[in-house]
């Protein structure tokens, strides 16, 4: 597991994350630093408060109290396509597409907002082969080249899932936010999904977080993981621990307390 240390400023970081909907703490007071080259994956029950952290930290939604940090900045003020801009990337349960263009032109318009070339989706493209080729590049990554000219609606749920990420990949952020990248997909499917993220994380540079109810998949990406119940951080170390122990047992995985060892204290 890679924390930052004291010299380090971390990629991301959240400082007493607080949200309130009435009377009821959806988020409470969660602080944690995300550093390069790690993956991190939040676990906790349904209603836990996994996907509202995702919100205040990609800035769908307003914070209460607390603060989000980018490379040191305060992003908390910040739009989400601003912090988009910075470099936060964020991938949801429900994808987030153009339905009625084409899967080209979805990444197209990715590609052509990180280039900065202009709001012209159509005619800034013929002078801008080199774009065009990117976009190429990441269909074949995120295996969509046979679906290029297909609209997005049309796509099954799990090339809507392939798309998203290669509209993540187009956008080329510094924070991977992956919201159960693999909800609603075959079996044969979630493979692909799995493989790209973990070559995202392969490379070493960039910082992911995913939200998962899949343990399979938690063990198999995760470097540490951190735990919600009732919008508060109840347990952050190596999967292997956090996994094990009594909290994650009795409030994730819904098992009884291991007696036993209060037995023995």
């Amino acid at each position: 597991m890679k924390q930052p240390t004291a010299s380090q400023t971390p990629v991301l970081e959240t400082r007493g994350l607080t949200v309130r909907f009435g009377g009821h703490v959806a988020v409470n007071s969660v602080s944690c630093a995300f550093s390069a080259g790690s993956l991190t994956a939040i676990v906790g029950p349904n209603g836990a408060g996994k996907t509202t952290y995702f919100n205040l930290i990609s800035g769908q939604i307003p914070v209460s109290a607390g603060e989000v940090f980018l490379f040191g900045e305060n992003i908390s003020k910040l739009s989400t396509p601003m912090r988009t801009r910075r470099g936060i990337g964020r991938a949801f349960q429900l994808t987030n597409l153009f339905p009625f263009l084409s899967v080209q032109e979805n990444v197209r318009i990715a590609v052509q907002a990180r280039a900065g070339i202009g709001a012209n989706m159509f005619g800034m493209w013929s002078g801008h082969r080199e774009l065009i080729e990117k976009a190429n590049m990441i269909l074949e990554q995120v295996a969509l080249t046979k679906q290029a000219y297909v609209q997005a609606r049309a796509l099954p749920h799990g090339d809507q899932r392939k798309l998203e990420v290669g509209l993540m990949l187009a956008l080329e952020p510094e924070v991977f936010m992956f919201d159960e990248p693999t909800a609603g997909m075959s079996v044969d499917e979630v493979p692909v999904i799995l493989d790209l993220i973990k070559k995202i994380k392969d490379q070493g540079d960039k910082t992911l977080l995913l939200v998962e109810h899949k343990m399979d998949v938690v063990r198999e990406l995760a470097d540490r993981i951190i735990v919600l119940h009732n919008g508060t951080l109840v347990a952050d170390g190596d999967p292997e621990t956090v996994i094990a122990s009594d909290i994650v047992q009795e409030a994730y995985l819904g098992a009884a307390p291991d007696k036993s060892k209060e037995a023995k204290k």
